[in-house]
């Protein structure tokens, strides 16, 4: 996919205050810290698209990226961030859980996990919840370029081993680097390639 246009369009503090439903919607999500803002910003080739910091835990509203004026990006809310109080985390929480079970138009949901680290506890809860909530969703594991290749095959194997405990088949994995621009094609593929086939089959998201 080539990206034409890429343009900030809203920040929204409820699911309910999104842009219309009425197009192909793709969010990006993972712990705090995790790289996701740096990634969205490689993938758009765009630097500052979405706004990164040293601070986890920046993003605190639902923002959608209309991109190639077609299909919404949108960048969740971290999830996990102890820095936080435990009243605003739980306002977080509902944030993103409310978006995810009740956005219409939410074709699939990107979970990013840092490859640098083993499996998180965290992160598999999430990633069960996504699944028994029947979420179509992706694992995307970021900043590669911080360790040698033979290590992040071995903890992409122990994120698998893991899974595979309560999972027969695995969602689509991607493993990416925002500082060398690696693995956001892959992750553009797929997305074109779904947009394409609601397009063929003439699905649309208006109720």
């Amino acid at each position: 996919m080539i990206i034409k246009t890429a343009e900030f369009v809203k920040s929204s503090g409820k699911w309910q205050e999104c842009p219309e439903p009425n197009i192909p919607e793709y969010a990006f999500i993972g712990r705090s810290n995790v790289g996701k803002s740096s990634l969205i910003n490689a993938m758009m080739n765009h630097k500052d698209l979405a706004k990164t910091s040293q601070t986890p835990g920046k993003t605190q509203l639902i923002n959608h990226f209309l991109v190639n004026e077609n299909w919404y990006l949108t960048d969740l809310p971290g999830y996990g961030y102890a820095k936080v109080s435990k009243v605003q985390r739980k306002d977080f929480e509902k944030l993103i859980t409310n978006y995810i079970l009740n956005r219409r138009n939410l074709v699939n949901l990107f979970v990013l996990v840092d490859v640098r680290h083993t499996p998180q506890k965290i992160d598999l809860e999430f990633i069960q919840w996504c699944g028994e909530s029947g979420i179509p969703f992706s694992i995307v594991f970021t900043k590669a370029d911080k360790l040698k290749p033979n290590a992040v095959v071995k903890n992409v194997e122990d994120y698998k081993a893991e899974l595979h405990k309560t999972w027969e088949d695995l969602p689509e994995l991607y493993i990416t680097s925002a500082e060398k621009k690696e693995g956001g094609d892959n992750i553009l593929n797929f997305i074109q390639k779904t947009n394409e086939f609601l397009i063929n089959n003439n699905i649309s998201f208006d109720e």
